[in-house]
């Protein structure tokens, strides 16, 4: 099992080319398979969820090519509507595969994905919103078997918002009989990406960033050209990184409007932030202050970021909270942080962080995707050597993370 080796104290300089979104690339790879044309996508991360991805759709019949840059996807001849358990369970956006099959094949076959780390993430929402579109789905074997002769539109509520739940029955209405609206709909900017290149396609889709989205159902979408946006989760940790060890960075080919929360966070902590175009300038000088977090769905502060942001505030000047409101189990690194010295008390969803002058490395292991990202910001400042076990959790959400690294001046290996 692969480990990552960080010599602490160093300061982040320089730039760093921000990748494209995995959160917004995996469904947008599912969205191939509503169409017997080409989908050519370009901006793809190289992640290990990515292949995952691209594994199971070619397993279904997919012809996956590369050219110049760019990966192409082609579902005229998909012949197999099942995405199996031992692919699922490794990647939970697998379910994103049902929506698109039902809609064009009239028939999917997806495993249940199983338990998740970080806290339960229910499938029962894409299964009551393919059922109110006319679906017949039971549950047989541990697998979901949904059939329908034509998906009819409907009217569907969200109990609760979700991310995968939006984009799977938004990609299904796209080739549904009438129109399907769903309101307390997710408003990610991955939800208007995947939005934008179905458009491309010729779906009809209005209200995407909004909590009601309407689609239109047509009788077939065609090919397209689509590039994934960047990366805002992989932006954030990079400028929390360097705000974190005193650095001064500039990230490129990224959004500063979509990660607007983050960078008042940031600029609240005593960062200096700048940005033109697609770059986004952070200098921090001195120590951080704590700031106080709150996790909600999009557009307030990303659930995703709280692990990075707790790592900060474990160095930071005074104290601050950082609250839980999306998944109950997310506080997983806070007992890893601890072996580092980090002062850290929590109660139920809350969690508070008395900040430290400084960390002291140590071998610490990493528990879910953000988690690893929050222990390689803790190793980063802290003194002498951490070592993060169970890396493989990085590789599912950070593309070459550590090459970067290395490139921004910090002492960092991967030791296998």
């Amino acid at each position: 099992m692969q480990k990552l080796a960080i010599q602490g104290g160093i300061p982040l300089r320089g730039e760093v080319r921000i990748s494209g979104a995995k959160n917004a690339a995996l469904p947008i790879m599912c969205a191939g398979l509503l169409t017997a044309e080409t989908l050519r996508l370009s901006n793809l991360p190289d992640l290990h969820d990515v292949g995952t991805m691209r594994k199971l759709l070619q397993q279904m019949g997919v012809a996956a090519g590369y050219a110049s840059n760019e990966i192409t996807f082609n579902g005229g001849n998909v012949a197999n509507w099942e995405a199996p358990y031992d692919m699922v369970k490794t990647m939970r956006a697998a379910i994103l595969v049902l929506g698109p099959l039902v809609a064009r094949f009239g028939e999917a076959r997806v495993s249940l994905p199983g338990g998740c780390a970080i806290g339960s993430r229910p499938v029962d929402l894409h299964i009551k919103g393919l059922q109110a579109m006319g679906a017949d789905i039971r549950i047989e074997h541990g697998y979901i078997h949904a059939k329908a002769r034509r998906l009819k539109g409907a009217r569907i509520f969200f109990d609760i918002v979700s991310v995968t739940g939006t984009e799977n029955l938004m990609m299904a209405g796209a080739l549904a009989d009438g129109v399907t609206v769903l309101e307390n709909a997710a408003r990610e900017p991955e939800v208007v990406d995947l939005a934008n290149c179905l458009r491309a396609m010729g779906a009809k889709i209005s209200g995407d960033g909004t909590d009601t989205v309407t689609i239109t159902g047509v009788e077939k979408l065609n090919g397209a050209t689509h590039r994934i946006m960047p990366d805002r989760i992989e932006s954030g940790t990079f400028l929390v990184a360097a705000a974190a060890t005193g650095g001064s960075i500039t990230l490129r080919e990224t959004r500063a409007d979509i990660l607007e929360t983050v960078l008042e966070k940031l600029t609240e902590a005593g960062a200096q932030i700048k940005v033109a175009g697609d770059t986004i300038h952070l200098e921090m000088k001195g120590r951080p202050k704590a700031v106080n977090v709150r996790t909600a769905p999009h557009p307030a502060f990303p659930t995703d970021m709280q692990a990075q942001f707790m790592a900060l505030n474990c160095i930071a000047a005074g104290s601050a909270m950082v609250v839980e409101t999306i998944f109950e189990n997310r506080f997983m690194h806070v007992q890893e942080l601890r072996r580092l010295g980090a002062q850290i008390d929590v109660e139920g969803n809350t969690s508070v962080v008395r900040g430290v002058e400084h960390l002291e490395g140590a071998t610490v292991m990493a528990t879910d995707l953000r988690a690893s990202a929050c222990l390689v910001i803790a190793g980063l400042v802290a003194q002498g050597e951490t070592v993060i076990d169970r890396i493989y959790h990085l590789d599912r959400g950070y593309e070459h993370i550590e090459a970067k690294l290395e490139k921004l001046g910090a002492n960092i290996r991967r030791l296998k």
